[in-house]
C-alpha cells in the first residue's frame, strides 16, 4: 500500500511537470503571436508602399496623358502641314507607348487632309472652269473689236484691256492645273519660238525678256506640247520677272541638246537658299503630291504647275544650277519625241519672234536627211552634190507628224504698238511664190510696228471710203 506522502509527493511532481509543459506552450503561443505581429505589420508597410507607389505611377500617367493631349498631340498636328515643327518626347518611360497613338493620329490627320485636299480641287476646278470660259468668251469679243475698228487710241484701249484679259486668263489656267484640270486649249504643231515668245507675252514686264533663239529654223513642238510649254515658259519668266530689280534683264536662250532642246531662264534676283532651292526643285519635278495647303497664303501656284506639267507631259526642269548673273537659273528640256519641223518658209514664225541666229542653207545635212540615189548599173549609191529637203521633210529629232488642225498657232505673239503692248497682225498666205517672196528683214522696233500699223489702218480706211463711194458694203 502506498503511504500518502509518496502519493503527494508524486501527484506535486506531476503538478510541477504539468505546470512547465503549459509554461513551454504559453511561452511558444506567445513568440508565435509576436512573430505574426511582425509579419503583419511588415505587410502592412509594404502595402503602404505599394499604394504609394501607385499613386505615383497614377500621377505620372495623369501627367503623360496631359502632356500627350495638350503637347504632343497638338504638335504633331501642326508638324503634318509644317514639317519643320518638333513634337516633344515623353515626360518618362511610361510615355513611350504612347508613340503609337501618335502615329495613328498621324495617319488620320494625313487622310483627312487628302479627303479636304481633294474636295477643295474639285470646286476650285469648276470655278476656274468658269472662269475660263467667261474669259475666252470676253477674248474673242475684243479680237472682233479690233478687227472692226481701225481708230488708233481705241485699238490701243482693246489692246491694253486683251493684254489685261490675257494676265487673268493665264492665271486661271495656272489655278485649273494645280488643281488636276486639263489645259485648255488644243493647238496645231507651232514653232517653239512661238511658244516662247507666247508665254513671255502674258507677263507684265515682258518688255524686260530678251530671248536668244539659237535653234535651227522651223524647230517646232508637237501639237499637244505646245500649250504646257507656254504655260511652264510664262511661268519661268513670271517667277524671274517677280524676284528681280526693274532694271534689270531677264535672258531667255532656246538651245539645241542630245536629248532635245533646252529653254534656259537667267535673272539677276535674289537667287535662292539651298533649302528654298531643294523645296522648288521637289515642286518642279512633280514627283511628290503637293497640297493646297502648302503653297501659302495666299497660294503660289507657279512652280506646283509646272510641277503638274512637267509629270503629265514628260518635260524637265531643272533649278539647281545658280545663274550667272547671280540669280536664279530655270532650264526647261523638251524632249526629241516632244519636237517637230515646220516649213520655216511657207510657215514662218511670227513677226514678233526672235529671229534665229542660224539660217537653214548654213546646215549640214543629217544622215537621215540626205537622199540617197541609184548610181549606175550595179545599183551602187551615192548622195547628191546639192541636197535639197523634199517637201514636207523633217528634222532628224521629229516625230511622225501628227494630224494638222487649223486652229491658229499661238495667240500671243505679236507685234508691239507704241505703248509697248501687244498687237495683232493680220495673217500672210500659206505659200508665197519664190519670185514674189521677200528677204526675211531683221525684227523691227516698237515705233516702227505702230507707224506700219497706221499705215494699214489709213490703207484700209481709203479702201472702205472708195468701196462706200462705188456702193458696195465696205465690211
Amino acid at each position: 500500500m502506498i503511504e500518502i506522502p509518496e502519493l503527494a509527493a508524486g501527484g506535486l511532481a506531476a503538478g510541477t511537470l504539468s505546470a512547465f509543459v503549459l509554461g513551454g506552450g504559453l511561452l511558444r503561443a506567445r513568440r508565435a503571436r509576436a512573430r505574426q505581429q511582425a509579419e503583419i505589420e511588415a505587410l502592412r508597410a509594404r502595402l503602404d508602399a505599394t499604394g504609394q507607389e501607385l499613386d505615383r505611377a497614377a500621377a505620372a500617367f495623369t501627367a503623360e496623358i496631359e502632356h500627350l493631349v495638350t503637347k504632343r498631340m497638338p504638335a504633331e498636328a501642326t508638324r503634318s502641314a509644317h514639317a519643320h515643327v518638333q513634337v516633344p518626347g515623353p515626360l518618362g518611360p511610361a510615355g513611350t507607348g504612347t508613340d503609337r497613338v501618335l502615329e495613328g493620329l498621324r495617319n488620320a490627320i494625313a487622310h483627312e487632309r487628302k479627303r479636304v485636299d481633294a474636295a477643295a480641287r474639285a470646286g476650285m476646278r469648276g470655278t476656274t472652269r468658269e472662269i475660263q470660259a467667261g474669259l475666252y468668251r470676253l477674248q474673242d469679243v475684243l479680237h472682233g473689236l479690233q478687227q472692226r475698228y481701225d481708230d488708233p487710241e481705241l485699238a490701243q484701249t482693246l489692246y491694253a484691256l486683251d493684254h489685261e484679259n490675257e494676265q487673268s486668263l493665264r492665271r486661271a489656267q495656272v489655278a485649273a492645273v494645280v488643281c488636276g484640270a486639263w489645259v485648255g486649249l488644243a493647238r496645231e504643231e507651232s514653232h517653239l519660238v512661238d511658244a516662247v515668245t507666247g508665254g513671255q507675252a502674258r507677263l507684265v514686264g515682258y518688255h524686260r525678256i530678251q530671248v536668244h533663239h539659237h535653234l535651227e529654223p522651223g524647230t517646232a513642238l508637237v501639237s499637244h506640247a505646245v500649250e504646257p510649254v507656254a504655260i511652264i515658259v510664262a511661268e519661268l519668266l513670271d517667277n524671274a520677272l517677280r524676284h528681280s530689280s526693274p532694271d534689270t534683264a531677264v535672258v531667255v536662250n532656246l538651245e539645241r541638246a542630245h536629248h532635245g532642246v533646252t529653254v534656259t531662264v537667267d535673272d539677276a534676283g535674289v537667287g535662292m537658299a539651298p533649302d528654298e532651292r531643294a523645296r522648288a526643285q521637289r515642286m518642279v519635278a512633280g514627283s511628290e503630291p503637293i497640297l493646297l495647303s502648302e503653297l501659302g497664303d495666299p497660294p503660289r501656284m507657279g512652280l506646283a504647275a509646272i510641277g503638274q506639267l512637267t509629270r503629265q507631259f514628260d518635260l524637265t526642269v531643272d533649278l539647281s544650277t545658280p545663274s550667272p548673273y547671280g540669280g536664279v537659273r530655270a532650264v526647261l528640256l523638251v524632249k526629241n519625241h516632244l519636237l517637230s519641223y515646220i516649213d520655216p518658209v511657207l510657215h514662218p514664225a511670227s513677226a514678233s519672234a526672235a529671229p534665229t541666229t542660224r539660217q537653214q542653207e548654213d546646215h549640214e545635212p543629217q544622215p537621215d536627211q540626205v537622199h540617197l540615189v541609184p548610181d549606175g548599173a550595179d545599183g551602187t549609191r551615192r548622195r547628191p552634190a546639192s541636197p535639197e529637203p523634199a517637201p514636207g521633210a523633217r528634222s532628224p529629232f521629229e516625230p511622225a507628224p501628227a494630224p494638222a488642225r487649223h486652229a491658229p498657232a499661238d495667240p500671243a505673239p505679236e507685234p508691239l504698238g507704241e505703248d509697248g503692248l501687244p498687237r495683232r497682225r493680220r495673217r500672210a498666205p500659206a505659200a508665197v511664190p519664190a519670185d514674189l517672196r521677200r528677204p526675211a528683214s531683221p525684227s523691227r522696233s516698237p515705233e516702227e510696228s505702230a507707224a506700219a500699223l497706221g499705215a494699214l489702218q489709213s490703207a484700209t480706211n481709203a479702201a472702205r471710203r472708195a468701196a462706200a463711194s462705188e456702193g458696195s458694203d465696205p465690211r
